[in-house]
């Protein structure tokens, strides 16, 4: 019923292929120009690190800022991400 999965995938090499696909699709533009009209999400947030060099600490406050615009987009509104 279902192909075996291979156990030896190259994860960066399938990161590269989804990448590329993604941008020959356009698959991201086609996120922002088919919500146009929709109401809009705006996520107003500070610079990326406001109290010296970035590290490990940053990496939560990153994801939240990807990942609360991913949420409101994926519900058919207007997040625009710069």
């Amino acid at each position: 019923m279902y192909n075996k999965v291979p156990t030896d995938l190259n994860f960066v090499s399938r990161e590269k292929e989804v990448d590329e696909l993604w941008k020959k699709e356009g698959v991201f533009k086609k996120t922002e120009t088919e919500r146009e009209g929709n109401p809009e999400y705006v996520f107003y947030d500070g610079p990326p690190t406001a109290n010296g060099k970035p590290h490990i600490g940053h990496v939560e406050t990153r994801v939240i800022k990807d990942l609360i615009p991913r949420y409101h987009s994926m519900k058919g509104q207007r997040a625009v991400r710069k």
